[in-house]
């Protein structure tokens, strides 16, 4: 109780500034160097010069103000005007982030970009406003895979019943289940100890995290699934937001959209940096039996995309070039 108390606080201290020069928080789970970090400080520099220096963005990353559901409510409430988030943590918020979180959505990283520069991914982000977030970009995550401790997965038949990490998103958790492994929700913080000491045998993310958690120290398997590409997010409080005039709104939107391209292209050159590193540290990276992964996630699809909205949106991404 006087937690929340003092994030009440906080927030109301956040809106009554805002009518001269801020410097907005945003929050970050990654270290210093990492592309979404990165991004974000760049967000900053060119939000300021386009201000006359009126805004910036202090971020505080590495989990400094909590794991990413504590720092999505802080945003909600307004006691954090920003937060980067991964998108499967809005699922149970927004309701239509499920759609670029679906596994195998997504034909390539161009195909990707394609459809969340467009207008589908702006339809999403508006989305996120009846639910106090202000939706400015989306960032790379990245294509997602298996990694584990003892044994290589190849097959679907070696992923039944590993315990492994998810993300803490009740589609996540399907996933998992659709290749018979048993999913364990756990905060991206608790994960390189619980692989350590067998709490989890298996979690699965993209190659810079799984390189730079030192992941790859404890599960040297890393497995080429690439079952998502489900990006980054990067929210605004709705109720900081309100408070701004037009003007600042529109600085803030195209500092975030100014950010994409800059940060996609620290992503890239990570990637191949994080591949290179990982395999100098005795990782394996070993491929899979992809068809048969994406034919088990017909139930996922099933129980997930209900609606007929939810529907087109998938067929849309599909159609996409």
């Amino acid at each position: 109780m006087k937690l929340k108390k003092t994030i009440v606080a906080v927030a109301a201290t956040l809106l009554a500034c805002t009518a001269w020069a801020t410097e907005f928080r945003s929050t970050d789970i990654h270290p210093d160097g990492y592309p979404t970090v990165d991004a974000v400080k760049h967000m900053s520099e060119t939000l300021s010069k386009a201000t006359g220096g009126k805004h910036s963005i202090k971020v505080f990353n590495n989990a400094a103000l909590g794991q990413e559901k504590d720092t999505i409510e802080q945003t909600k409430i307004g006691a954090l005007a920003m937060t980067r988030v991964n998108i499967a943590p809005m699922n149970n918020i927004c309701p239509m982030t499920v759609v670029p979180t679906m596994p195998f959505l997504f034909r390539s990283k161009e195909h990707m970009r394609a459809v969340l520069d467009g207008p589908i991914g702006e339809e999403i982000l508006k989305s996120c406003e009846a639910q106090g977030f202000v939706g400015l970009a989306y960032y790379d995550s990245g294509s997602r895979s298996m990694y584990t401790v003892k044994k290589p997965i190849r097959t679907l038949a070696d992923a039944k019943g590993l315990k492994v990490r998810v993300q803490q998103s009740d589609l996540w958790v399907s996933l998992l289940e659709a290749m018979g492994a048993n999913a364990t929700p756990m905060p991206y913080g608790e994960v390189y100890t619980a692989l350590k000491t067998g709490v989890v045998d298996a979690a699965e993310n993209n190659y810079p995290s799984y390189e730079s958690s030192r992941h790859f120290e404890v599960a040297k398997y890393y497995s080429r699934t690439e079952h998502s590409m489900a990006p980054e997010m990067l929210l605004f409080s709705k109720r900081v937001w309100d408070t701004l005039p037009p003007a600042d709104q529109q600085a803030i939107r195209a500092a975030a959209k100014e950010s994409v391209p800059f940060m996609r292209k620290l992503w890239d050159a990570r990637e191949e940096k994080s591949l290179a590193l990982v395999k100098a540290g005795g990782a394996e990276i070993v491929e899979v039996d992809k068809p048969a992964f994406q034919a088990a996630m017909k139930p996922v699809y099933d129980k997930f995309i209900t609606d007929a909205k939810m529907k087109d949106l998938i067929a849309r991404i599909q159609a996409t070039k």
